[in-house]
């Protein structure tokens, strides 16, 4: 019913899944995604929020602070159970080839959905890891926005294609150094730069 009782319950049963109303009494959404990506314990749990703040800002915002995923009111409960089951289905796809992946000081293990720089753990959303992934699996190839759209959040609309811009800029934040290796290729997508031999 209100933010802090929603934040103390997902903190107890570990949910799959999330979904945030932003407007909530007490604390509200954005606080209470904070609190969730900060705590080890929850940190991993995939969010969507679900609000009525429509402006490109607030979407932004969402993503910056670790949202999965974006719904405005209203909403097709068709479109919401299919986001969710997106979700959910990236959260626990298989990944296929390579299982542990060791890129100069980055580690990436796939099957223990752990990134580590330095061995340093790098705390990275379950998307975020998808999409690292993504990129690293295919480093030295051109990811269009629409294609990561599309293997990373399981479904491609080109109103979206600032999600991927968003958490592009955060997963380079968390790689420090390393995130330089993620290169802009202007008006197409992204690439993961290959190693020089």
């Amino acid at each position: 019913m209100d933010g802090a009782s929603g934040l103390e319950r997902a903190r107890k049963e570990r949910p799959s899944l999330i979904i945030l109303d932003l407007m909530l009494p007490e604390m509200d959404g954005k606080d209470v995604c904070r609190a969730l990506k900060s705590n080890p314990l929850t940190r991993s749990i995939p969010i969507l929020m679900l609000t009525a703040k429509v402006e490109e800002m607030d979407r932004v915002i969402g993503f910056e602070l670790g949202a999965d995923d974006y719904v405005t009111k209203p909403f097709s409960p068709r479109e919401l159970v299919l986001r969710v089951k997106a979700i959910l289905h990236r959260k626990e796809a298989p990944y296929e080839g390579e299982k542990t992946i060791q890129i100069n000081d980055l580690l990436i293990d796939i099957d223990r959905h752990l990134v580590s720089s330095k061995k340093r753990p790098l705390p990275l959303t379950s998307t975020e890891f998808k999409l690292l992934v993504e990129l690293v699996t295919n480093r030295g190839r051109v990811q269009t926005r629409e294609r990561l759209l599309d293997k990373v959040w399981g479904y491609t609309y080109e109103g979206y294609a600032r999600t991927v811009d968003t958490h592009i800029r955060r997963l380079r934040e968390k790689l420090g150094p390393l995130g330089n290796s993620i290169e802009t290729i202007r008006g197409v997508g992204y690439r993961f730069r290959e190693e020089k031999e």
